[in-house]
């Protein structure tokens, strides 16, 4: 019955371990796909929705629809599903789902340093460099969004983790031994304990999904029927919001008592996330000089900030209402619609959109209309990288403080 959950870095060989692993103890093998699948099915969500929800994509009017606290629930209980059954490898970031309290379930993490997952990934799929580095950088940024998101830890924090295998010294045999050893003391568990595990993270699960409704912030648990919701977030009307709680899991098959009390978050008028990164995650650079701006984006990179690139002032419009843009780097002196335009439309239809000028031509006189305009900064080339980031940092700061008031303001 016991359930073993691995979350691998991008060119670790984390996928083989699975298999190795699953056919010496007879398990099977659930990914994140097919979770995600199974709970577009079996919950009524589209599969779209659940993608953007574990991709840390932006849901639009969440504060109104309530879909990601409801994509997170569902998920839950999808995995409390297969946990009830026992003898499954979770193979994926969906397994931290999985509450610290299943004692049952052993969390494995393989990785390595970046460097050397860049250069695995050179050799296994015979591209440059830069192609490796960004498939690594992209899969670690989906990982730390998802794994801060549930946790507020950072992606490889080793208080996750029961076992953490560096992938670089150990191969696949010795990985599959080490877990397999671990994996002997979760098996020998008393089955009613096991079955205690699973049956309360399952009613925790239903209760999760019905309180999805009233929003983010709620960490449910639950002991034999006993039901205990700890509000982790600064909420109005916090009497009228116990009773809520109180009434809807009240009406979930199982529940026996339920009770409430105030986390820490919620004495808290802001929250910092504890990203491994402090920069931007959508970043669009605009200018005409494609050899400029596509060396700023590979600077930009060695700085951990992955960036898109496009050429034109359209581009930059047409990119920014199909894209989630967050922070856009702007040259004013453009073909066709310059910089300025740029900055006026982003600011009247995408005001969230946080602009940087950077721009060789420029004036004080153009400074003065950019600022007018609503540009966060107007920088002048060439560029000081360093000074580029820190300016990004500080536009993504002012991005997060503005979700936060966004947040308390419900």
């Amino acid at each position: 019955m016991a359930i073993i959950s691995i979350t691998g870095a991008k060119f670790t060989h984390s996928d083989e371990t699975v298999a190795k692993l699953s056919e010496k103890l007879g398990y099977k093998i659930i990914t994140d796909q097919e979770i995600m699948e199974e709970t577009a099915q079996n919950q009524d969500i589209q599969i779209a929705t659940i993608h953007k929800v574990v991709d840390s994509k932006q849901i639009p009017f969440n504060d109104f629809t309530h879909e990601k606290e409801k994509t997170i629930a569902a998920l839950r209980k999808t995995l409390a599903l297969h946990i009830s059954q026992g003898n499954t490898i979770f193979n994926g970031i969906l397994g931290h789902l999985i509450p610290s309290w299943t004692t049952h379930a052993l969390r494995v993490l393989i990785v390595t340093d970046r460097e050397t997952r860049i250069q695995n990934g050179i050799k296994l799929l015979g591209v440059p460099e830069k192609d490796a580095a960004h498939e690594v950088n992209e899969a670690d940024k989906h990982t730390m969004l998802w794994v801060n998101s549930l946790t507020d830890k950072k992606a490889w924090d080793k208080s996750l983790y029961d076992i953490v295998i560096p992938s670089d010294k150990l191969d696949v045999t010795e990985s599959v031994e080490l877990i397999s050893k671990h994996h002997e003391t979760m098996a020998a568990m008393s089955e009613d304990l096991v079955k205690k595990e699973a049956s309360d993270f399952a009613l925790a699960a239903d209760v999760s999904l019905a309180l999805a409704e009233t929003g983010s912030g709620l960490i449910v648990t639950a002991d034999n029927g006993d039901i205990v919701v700890t509000i982790d977030k600064n909420v109005l009307f916090l009497s009228k919001l116990k009773q809520k709680i109180t009434t809807i899991a009240k009406q979930i098959p199982g529940v026996k008592s339920v009770d409430t009390k105030i986390g820490k978050n919620y004495y808290k008028a802001g929250r910092s996330h504890n990203f491994d990164f402090e920069t931007p995650l959508h970043v669009l650079l605009v200018d005409d000089e494609k050899e400029f701006v596509q060396t700023l984006s590979e600077r930009l990179k060695m700085r951990q900030i992955s960036s898109n690139v496009v050429f034109s002032g359209q581009e930059a419009l047409d990119s920014a209402h199909r894209d989630e843009t967050e922070v856009m780097v702007l040259d004013l002196k453009m073909p066709g619609i310059d910089g300025f335009e740029v900055l006026r439309k982003i600011k009247q239809t995408k005001p969230h959109i946080e602009v940087i000028i950077l721009t060789g031509h420029g004036s004080e006189a153009d400074k003065a209309t950019c600022m007018e305009l609503g540009a966060f900064a107007y920088l002048q080339k060439p560029a000081d990288i360093d000074q580029l980031a820190e300016t990004m940092k500080k536009a993504y700061e002012k991005i997060n403080q503005r979700k936060q008031n966004e947040e308390d303001a419900q």
